[in-house]
């Protein structure tokens, strides 16, 4: 979980500043920092739980001989 905060703080940021750059306003910036990252954070959490489980399901089907 530690992770997906540290990156919603740099999605929050750079889409902030992004926003701010293309069009001047931090009304603007401000938006697009609430709304887009807000829901990529999400997708990327989920994004990670289904790949640990994808992961998890192959090393079971697959398990390593040592």
């Amino acid at each position: 979980m530690t992770k997906t905060l540290s990156f919603a703080v740099v999605h929050f940021s750079v889409a902030f500043t992004v926003g701010y750059v293309m069009t001047g306003s931090v009304l603007v910036g401000g938006t697009m920092a609430l709304i887009e990252p807000a829901i990529n954070t999400v997708a990327f959490y989920m994004h990670e739980k289904v790949w640990t489980a994808i992961k998890q399901d192959s090393a079971e089907r697959n398990p390593v001989i040592q």
